[in-house]
């Protein structure tokens, strides 16, 4: 009967024990979702559609090397609208920390973007530069602003999707 006794005593310790703080843990939002259209409307991101961008390539801009492909995903909501979902990959380089801990992060990612004008031809490449800054706190690692060639396409909104819509 000790050995069962004693047996359940440690038992209820290593639950105790292995219990979590939800307070301790970090928050992380980082998922992009970046729309792309003309000034009318028309989705530019839709592969197949003449006057869209049939070929688009990411590059990291503060990688070591020159060429560093930076992962994403064409995705399609039910309306048949694309956009690229952008989860992680690129360099983070730091920008600012304070002494409370809190520091900023930078990315800088390369668009390489090849419009289909016909079923045949193809506009030259289009070169396009998007920053991404991350705060980071104890709490929440989260993409704080997003800049499309120096232009503030996006800035975080608590609780809220991080959705970019950039207009060409």
């Amino acid at each position: 009967m000790k050995k069962h006794f004693l047996a359940y005593i440690l038992i209820g310790f290593a639950l105790v024990s292995c219990g979590s703080d939800e307070d301790s843990l970090q928050k992380i939002d980082q998922k992009l979702q970046i729309f792309m259209k003309d000034a009318s409307g028309k989705d530019l991101v839709n592969p197949t559609k003449t006057g869209a961008y049939s070929g688009i390539t990411w590059n990291d801009e503060l990688a070591p090397t020159d060429v560093a492909s930076v992962s994403f995903s064409r995705q399609m909501l039910s309306d048949s609208t694309y956009y690229m979902e952008y989860l992680a990959g690129a360099t983070r380089q730091l920008v600012s920390e304070s002494a409370d801990g809190n520091k900023i992060y930078r990315s800088e990612i390369q668009f390489s973007l090849t419009k289909k004008i016909s079923n045949t031809e193809f506009a030259p490449v289009e070169r396009d530069t998007m920053q991404i800054f991350y705060r980071m706190t104890p709490a929440v690692f989260e993409v704080s602003e997003v800049y499309y060639n120096k232009v503030l396409k996006f800035s975080k909104t608590a609780d809220q999707p991080n959705i970019v819509t950039i207009v060409k």
